[in-house]
């Protein structure tokens, strides 16, 4: 059967190719990159008649199979897993091909903490991301504790504790060194609770020295953020996502999954107000400033894929037009920083750059602690380090010279 993209797709999936080439159209594909999939299409048909396979028969082996083949007729393009699932995924929605069955870890560290992900998803509410942090932090720990039957871990002591951290934190840096105390409280609460220790052990894993507010919060100046918004090419829908994108962050300070997670249904623009669903799925209302308003209704005019999937505001440039990541909204900043010439900015450091301007303005703490919608005043306090003409007035005169 031929596509409109003048593909011909014989054998088993020709039925289908039709409808593939409707549904790579409708997600944002390009000509181009369309085609290039349903020759991959094609060549998985060829495959199929000459194995005496339907479609149905495309497990997760067979799979594999075919992209053994795929490697071995020289191919090096579309010949990873990675390349084949977007058909596989079309296929699977029509019923064609069976549904990949989870895999269930062998490795006894792996089944467990799949069972802590769970956890921590479901029980604690924290978001995937954060999870897979977590996860990432304690394996070491687990690690450690492995025996060729499984953990000792039943007659686990708080000195086995001390030990380990003591060996694994100080070549941490601080940042990574307090995930990794936190995360094991965390793993050790868990498994008090499933049963696996008798008694909780969560409170004798040992702080890392840290000294509350000791760090300055690093905010770009304002000649700074104007390299890093011009940079900025708004003729394309590219330069209009990524200059909206930074507006807001800049402006109003959220986190870079708050950006990801942004809806059009939270943009109420009758009241000038948008909706930001932040940690612990916790939503409060924030006020829309106009020139952050006027970046964003530049971009959903003439940026923002009309084949978009999803109610996403920013929406990924290359198919399929799904929602940008929190990664994807870190990588935006990374990549505008580094034309602007700043080398490594995180999304983080632009809440920073939020929070000094409020501060420069003069706005309160308390007031940024709002707008930054911070839980406790402590976690804002950190900003009174950087208002200089509030600290110039408690300075006292150096004694035989100026203050």
């Amino acid at each position: 059967m031929r596509d409109p993209f003048r593909v011909r797709v014989s054998g088993p999936l020709a039925p289908y190719a039709a409808g593939y080439a409707a549904e790579l159209t409708r997600v944002g594909y390009t000509a181009s990159g369309a085609t290039l999939q349903l020759r991959l299409v094609a060549d998985l048909s060829v495959w199929l008649h000459a194995e005496g396979l339907e479609p149905g028969a495309l497990s997760a082996p067979q799979v594999d199979r075919f992209l053994v083949a795929r490697r071995a007729a020289g191919h090096t393009r579309y010949a990873s897993a990675r390349a084949i699932r977007p058909p596989l995924e079309y296929l699977r929605g029509l019923g064609v091909v069976p549904e990949a069955p989870e895999v269930e870890p062998d490795a006894p560290i792996d089944r467990l903490l799949a069972r802590y992900r769970r956890y921590l998803v479901v029980e604690r509410s924290l978001a995937p991301t954060t999870a897979s942090g977590y996860l990432a932090a304690v394996r070491p720990f687990l690690a450690s504790r492995a025996t060729p039957d499984g953990f000792a871990l039943e007659g686990l002591t708080v000195a086995d504790i001390t030990t380990f951290v003591v060996a694994h934190c100080p070549s941490q840096p601080r940042g990574s060194g307090k995930l990794t105390v936190t995360s094991l409280r965390s793993l050790l609460g868990f498994l008090h609770l499933e049963g696996v220790l008798p008694r909780p052990l969560a409170a004798s894993v040992p702080r890392i020295a840290a000294w509350r507010l000791a760090p300055l919060p690093r905010g770009l100046t304002r000649a700074e953020v104007e390299r890093l918004l011009a940079g900025c090419d708004r003729s394309g829908p590219t330069g209009r996502r990524d200059f909206a994108l930074l507006t807001l962050l800049v402006r109003l300070g959220l986190r870079a999954g708050e950006v990801a997670g942004l809806t059009l249904d939270a943009i109420d623009w009758r009241a000038g107000e948008l909706v930001v669903t932040g940690k612990g799925n916790r939503s409060e209302r924030l006020p829309l400033p106009p020139d952050v308003g006027e970046a964003i209704v530049a971009y959903l005019r003439r940026g923002r894929p009309a084949s978009a999937l999803g109610r996403t505001v920013f929406i990924r440039v290359k198919a399929p037009h799904r929602g940008l990541s929190s990664t994807g909204v870190s990588q935006v900043v990374g990549d505008a920083a580094r034309r602007a010439g700043l080398g490594l900015v995180h999304a983080h450091r632009l809440r920073h750059t939020a929070a000094t301007e409020m501060l420069r303005a003069g706005g309160s703490l308390a007031e940024i602690g709002q707008v930054l919608r911070h839980r406790r005043s402590q976690t804002t306090a950190i900003y009174a380090k950087v208002d200089e003409p509030a600290l110039r007035a408690l300075a006292r005169p150096w004694p035989g010279g100026a203050a």
